[in-house]
């Protein structure tokens, strides 16, 4: 069974039964802390390490989140233990997130540009977005910069890219000119 496969059983289990119990938002903050700590390397590597047994990683996962967590989210760790599927936590956390913004309907927009946004054009374009039939009604939007871009900007949402940048459009004409060069020597020949 794939990796995605297994992430999205566990995660739509738990979303259901979190909304089932009404708790639907203390388990995100939960998955969410979660995510960070399987960010740390040496943690990650413990958690999908095959020589470090179930009951070891759950004693560490308890000495960690017991008492932060709620006792839905340690329940629903324990059986990931149990069935040795916590290298998995990760993919199942992404997973969840994934579907906790699809449930309440949130889309998640990255902009990337070459200097920072001023909020004025930040708020054309969260209006724009809002506009749009290709976002949901509720719009996170996370700004990064990457003075390599140039200008322009890049939009990333739901697995879509638009790349307007000036390195993007450089790019592609070097692309033609390269492929018309290839060309035009095939035609002298």
């Amino acid at each position: 069974m794939s990796v995605t496969r297994i992430a999205t059983r566990y995660a739509k289990s738990l979303v259901d039964l979190a909304i089932e119990q009404n708790k639907l938002d203390r388990i995100k903050e939960d998955v969410q802390a979660f995510e960070k700590a399987t960010q740390q390397r040496d943690f990650q590597l413990l958690m999908k390490s095959p020589i470090v047994k179930g009951g070891k990683k759950w004693a560490i996962i308890q000495k960690i989140f017991d008492g932060k967590f709620d006792p839905m989210t340690m329940a629903f760790m324990k059986i990931l233990v149990d069935k040795g599927r916590e290298g998995y936590l990760p993919e199942i956390a992404k997973e969840f997130i994934a579907l906790f913004k699809q449930k309440n309907q949130i889309s998640s927009v990255k902009i990337i540009t070459a200097k920072k946004l001023s909020d004025a054009a930040l708020a054309s374009i969260q209006e724009k977005l809002n506009g749009s039939s290709n976002t949901y009604k509720n719009i996170e939007i996370e700004t990064a910069v990457q003075p390599d871009l140039i200008g322009g900007f890049v939009i990333e949402f739901d697995d879509k890219l638009y790349d307007s940048s000036v390195k993007h459009k450089l790019d592609l004409l070097k692309k033609e000119f390269k492929d018309n060069l290839y060309k035009s020597m095939i035609l002298a020949e």
